[in-house]
């Protein structure tokens, strides 16, 4: 979990959904995770994980993640969170800014 969590927090920064979200004084927080493990990785095995936007709802949206394998390609972990945007402040739901669901639109799956 800590690993999707990483980075989807070094995706949503990279794709420029930060400073969108600072400005109004909001944040993400999970709300449910979800892990299928296909495969098992071994130690000294190069692992790229693979993150983008599946969905987005009024105040949700629902990350993708996969953990491939890269010597032969082979997917060995499926998983997602259901993100909530919420008011830093309250912690109360609030609506996804049209920016931001600009930005998220704008990405595919890898």
């Amino acid at each position: 979990v800590q690993w999707m969590q990483d980075i989807a927090v070094e995706h949503y920064s990279s794709i420029g959904g930060a400073s969108p979200m600072q400005k109004i004084g909001a944040t993400w927080v999970a709300r449910s995770h979800l892990i299928e493990y296909l495969m098992p990785a071994f130690a000294g095995e190069e692992i790229e994980i693979r993150t983008w936007i599946e969905s987005v709802r009024r105040v949700r949206s629902l990350r993708k993640y996969e953990f491939v394998r890269k010597s032969d390609g082979k997917v060995l972990v499926k998983g997602e969170t259901d993100w909530v945007f919420v008011d830093a402040q309250t912690g109360s739901p609030r609506a996804i800014p049209n920016e931001v669901i600009e930005i998220f639109q704008a990405t595919q799956k890898p």
